[in-house]
């Protein structure tokens, strides 16, 4: 699992992530747009399967087109590497989802 990160390391490390924001300062969070309701739950079973594999899963909100995930490391009592991996493997998910996406 890791090492609980300090703020600082934090912000470091999500200075190179897309609108990925820290809140509470233990949660990552961030909004996916989809074009269709299929969409946001064809992403969400992609990020099931990713969290699954790598045995780290994130609070997930489908609101209609709108899926939210937020993360953190219980363990850790806040953000983790693991943390910033799985952000790394969500957004090549939602790369590959280039057709039911929406800016």
């Amino acid at each position: 699992m890791g090492s609980k990160l300090t703020a600082e390391e934090v912000k470091a490390r999500l200075s190179g992530f897309e609108s990925w924001t820290v809140e509470e300062g233990k949660w990552l969070v961030k909004k996916y747009r989809f074009s269709s309701f299929t969409g946001s739950i064809a992403f969400v079973n992609r990020i099931a399967d990713i969290a699954e594999a790598m045995n780290h899963h994130p609070m997930i909100a489908i609101d209609y087109r709108m899926v939210t995930l937020r993360l953190t490391s219980w363990n850790a009592g806040g953000l983790t590497e693991l943390d910033f991996a799985s952000v790394v493997r969500y957004d090549e998910a939602y790369a590959g989802s280039a057709d039911d996406r929406t800016p």
